[in-house]
């Protein structure tokens, strides 16, 4: 579960593409951003995978999506089995929907273009880090223009939720899990599964990507 940083706080961050060029072009884009720190680069998923025992220090894993015999999500995947603290943000040229629902469904926090600045990058970075999502406008348009409505719905506004569950569905946004919730809001687990039941329901959704989309379409989370 992250948390907020403070103003202060470094950003021990993970780099990992197959070209070695990118990952030092990205280092030294980083370089005058005094809170992001790269700590450590890979130029594959199992060389990431070998050495992030020794830095249980990184915070945000920025992953390039298109690598051989590791993709992008499948090292997402491996880094928040085993080390579920840290956040995990995809660099790419490609956006069609099928992908970024997919590095969603493997827990990646965020998803950003190559083609971003050195700022977008940056506060995508703080963004993932302090427990937010972060997507490139491009990126939340094709999740918005794939989102699946029916048309008894789509008709109506966006469906009115209680106080409490426009706080656990901001909550669940930032992948906390049912416990944690519980903990935040001092309330019981069975409690929260009851309010997440009916987020799904209220919101025709079948999946955490569907619930989100729904919230970013409606602009019920930020």
């Amino acid at each position: 579960m992250a948390h907020p940083l403070s103003e202060q706080e470094t950003i021990p961050v993970l780099l990992v593409d197959d070209h070695p060029v990118i990952v030092e072009g990205i280092k030294m884009m980083l370089r005058p951003e005094t809170d992001l720190q790269v700590v450590l680069q890979a130029n594959s998923g199992a060389d990431a995978l070998r050495l992030l025992p020794a830095h249980p220090e990184i915070r945000v894993a920025v992953l390039d999506l298109n690598m051989p015999e590791m993709t992008g999500v499948e090292l997402a995947r491996a880094i928040r089995t085993t080390w579920p603290t840290i956040r995990v943000l995809i660099l790419s040229m490609f956006h069609d929907h099928a992908t970024v629902a997919e590095v969603l469904e493997a827990g990646g926090s965020g998803y950003i273009l190559k083609t971003a600045s050195r700022a977008e990058l940056s506060t995508a970075i703080r963004q993932v880090a302090a427990g937010q999502n972060y997507f490139s406008q491009d990126v939340a348009d094709t999740l918005l223009q794939n989102l699946q409505i029916p048309a008894s719905i789509q008709a109506k506004r966006a469906v009115e939720l209680t106080g409490r569950e426009q706080e656990i569905l901001q909550l669940i946004a930032q992948e906390y899990s049912n416990q944690a919730i519980a903990e935040a809001l001092f309330i019981s687990e069975r409690t929260v599964e009851t309010h997440r039941r009916n987020l799904f329901t209220k919101t025709n959704s079948k999946s955490v990507v569907g619930l989100i989309q729904y919230a970013l379409k409606h602009k019920l989370i930020h």
